[in-house]
């Protein structure tokens, strides 16, 4: 099972992690993995590209395992947007959720 734990200060989004395998399909063929990789390493290449920030990402080598922490403090024109691509990552992650519920589990701290 993939787990997504999003940690939030006043209500933003500070970090997230994402770990687990989702094992939906054979090697290859998982789609909610695929999906689940393309929505947020494409929010973090956005973030990184569109804002022009420095994230604290840490992966593990052979995958399963992303963490993605926003600095602290940003101009707010950069905070709005990050918030913004990281909310859509989100609300993309809930909707995989919502159809491969038995693959994906979603926490809000």
């Amino acid at each position: 099972m993939i787990n997504v734990n999003v940690f939030r200060k006043n209500k933003e989004i500070h970090a997230f992690e994402i770990s687990g395998h989702a094992e939906s399909g054979p090697y290859g063929y998982d789609l909610v993995c695929a999906g689940v990789s393309a929505v947020s390493f494409g929010a973090v290449n956005a973030v990184i590209k569109l804002c022009q920030i420095e994230l604290t990402i840490d992966q593990a080598g052979e995958g399963g395992y992303l963490y993605v922490e926003i600095p602290s403090p940003l101009p707010d024109e950069k905070k709005i947007r990050t918030q913004l691509i990281f909310e859509a990552m989100l609300v993309s992650l809930q909707t995989i959720e919502r159809d491969y519920n038995k693959f994906i589990k979603i926490n809000e701290s």
